[in-house]
């Protein structure tokens, strides 16, 4: 029963479309592979497959791998919640993510984001009222993005709001979220409808 109300609740939120490219496992067609991490992630802090988690099944080592990884970078960074989602939300901004944003816009307010500083990202707009911390996480995020390095003032003042760990934090979750965001795209993960705040489509 619990697989079933899982698996159906899985189905809802990620709609037809990921169903067509990568049809959802249903637990009694699962390999005992897929079914071993399967059961990790549900017993573990995420207790849910959606987003990425029903696609990498396909390759259940891999999965169990990249999960540990996302575990870790979700629910033990040394990043600040409130820093932790809001490079999530740059990232999903950045491939235009709409399951990655439904999915973690409301986690990044209960972190204590500013509505206002992720309505001006999902507009594409460099926010505007960000504290240094949180400007110090965009500028390299973004910049990172798009010179494929930082520079020194960018780096320097990461450094010195986050340190050095945090450093690393940020690189970590923003190539783990890159690498969601590009599963979810291709699987054609959409937010539901009535998703938070969607993101508009890029020309």
């Amino acid at each position: 029963m619990r697989w079933t109300i899982l698996v159906l609740g899985v189905l809802m939120a990620t709609g037809a479309n990921a169903a067509e490219r990568f049809p959802q496992l249903a637990p009694e067609a699962m390999t005992p592979a897929q079914k071993a991490v399967a059961d990790a992630i549900q017993s573990g802090p995420r207790r849910s497959l959606g987003g990425p988690f029903n696609t990498w099944l396909r390759s259940p080592e891999f999965a169990d791998r990249a999960q540990k990884v996302g575990e870790y970078i979700r629910f033990r960074s040394s990043l600040p919640a409130r820093l932790n989602e809001f490079a999530i939300l740059i990232t999903a901004r950045h491939w235009n993510a709409k399951y990655e944003w439904y999915a973690h816009y409301p986690l990044a307010l209960q972190a204590g984001l500013k509505r206002e500083i992720a309505a001006d990202l999902a507009q594409g707009r460099r926010p505007a009222g960000m504290a240094a911390d949180e400007a110090a996480v965009y500028d390299f995020a973004t910049e990172l993005r798009r010179e494929r390095r930082v520079g020194d003032r960018t780096f320097g003042a990461a450094k010195a709001a986050l340190g050095e760990q945090g450093v690393v934090d940020l690189i970590a979750v923003s190539g783990y979220y890159d690498l969601v965001s590009m599963t979810l795209n291709v699987a054609e993960v959409p937010a539901p409808p009535d998703g938070a705040l969607p993101l508009p489509d890029l020309p």
